[in-house]
């Protein structure tokens, strides 16, 4: 019978079960995983600051090898012809299709009855087989496949697991970043990675990341997805991250992306921008308290603010077609810690504490 990793209560170890496998479901597929990557919010799910049904299938980043289709089931989402032993990436999100916020305001990230594998999917519901922290997965129909391209590796593909659709949505589609622009990316995780990465990709000039552990700042160095880093071990104080950073971009960042996930950051990042520039807060995707601003800065700067929750499946596609050029100049591989299954809460430890910047779990 396949292992998935449960959480049964909050704050405790991650639990490796065993369920029977189950039929495949029509229009659904099951999928032997390659790979379940950790996120930075399975680190937060587990101690409590999402909203959960426990006990969970644990895991919503994946990918792997089909190992049956349902009835009905012949290609991936972009009409590519599907069969047993293929490669593939999967949307973790389902949106309904029929709220106001997918129907009305076209935004199924907002969409409150979304299922999500590895967040709201219980284990003890069949199929059970739920979550990517597992050796099998058993996806239901609606959910978004997508065939992977021969040109990148399991391992480059989950590196930027959710985090690549994440800066998507939040960057691409939000932002205007025109050659020549200076851009801070405030966070040196893999949506810090990822939304520098893109910038780069869209004419940036230059792509200054500010974070902590140094390492993170390091590697974003070394895979050239920041040209300068301002790490926090060095600078501890936002007076001297900033004294830093204005040493470096003199009047300021033309685009500041706040990817942190940490309140306090979204202050850090009115004081970054020059005036007229545009402010994305992406990293407060759990909730960690109020913070307090200067609101009069974002008047008197005329700061152009957004914000962006998650992704929807439309995002991941979009983040697979660019998986190539991003292969192409930057190496994502390097990045990626791998563990075995049944080491899976040493490798959340190692995710919480930064000592990796990206980990993942093989089965």
């Amino acid at each position: 019978m396949p292992k998935l990793a449960v959480l049964t209560e909050f704050n405790t170890s991650v639990e490796l079960q065993e369920f029977p496998l189950p039929e495949v479901s029509p229009g659904g597929a099951l999928v032997d995983v390659a790979l379940g990557g950790i996120c930075g919010t399975d680190v937060h799910l587990r101690t409590g600051h999402l909203s959960v049904p426990l006990p969970i299938a644990m895991g919503h980043e994946g990918v792997g090898r089909i190992r049956t289709l349902g009835e009905g089931l012949t290609t991936d989402v972009e009409g590519e012809p599907l069969a047993v032993g293929d490669r593939v990436v999967w949307a973790n999100n389902i949106p309904c299709g029929s709220c106001y916020e997918c129907m009305v305001l076209k935004e199924p990230t907002l969409c409150k009855s979304r299922k999500i594998y590895g967040i709201n999917r219980k284990a003890t519901d069949a199929p059970h087989l739920q979550g990517g922290w597992a050796e099998t997965i058993s996806l239901e129909a609606g959910t978004t496949i997508i065939k992977l391209p021969d040109s990148v590796s399991f391992e480059e593909v989950i590196t930027l697991g959710c985090a690549g659709p994440t800066a998507i949505h939040g960057v691409v589609e939000n932002l205007n970043i025109e050659p020549g622009s200076i851009v801070a990316v405030q966070g040196a995780g893999p949506v810090g990675l990822a939304s520098a990465m893109y910038a780069k990709a869209m004419g940036a000039s230059q792509v200054i990341m500010l974070g902590g552990p140094t390492s993170r700042i390091e590697v974003a160095l070394e895979i050239g997805a920041a040209d300068a880093g301002i790490d926090m071990d060095t600078y501890p104080t936002a007076k001297e991250r900033l004294a830093a950073f204005h040493e470096i971009a003199g009047h300021g960042a033309d685009v500041v992306i706040e990817c942190a996930g940490v309140p306090a950051a979204v202050a850090e990042s009115i004081d970054l921008a020059r005036p007229n520039a545009q402010v994305l807060i992406l990293g407060q995707y759990t909730d960690h308290g109020p913070t307090p601003i200067n609101p009069h800065l974002i008047t008197k700067k005329q700061l152009k603010m957004f914000g962006s929750w998650g992704f929807a499946p439309s995002h991941y596609v979009k983040y697979v077609k660019s998986l190539p050029h991003l292969v192409k100049n930057h190496d994502l591989a390097s990045i990626l810690s791998v563990y075995h299954l049944e080491d899976v809460n040493e490798a959340l430890a190692d995710v919480a504490s930064g000592k990796v910047t990206k980990g993942a779990l093989r089965p």
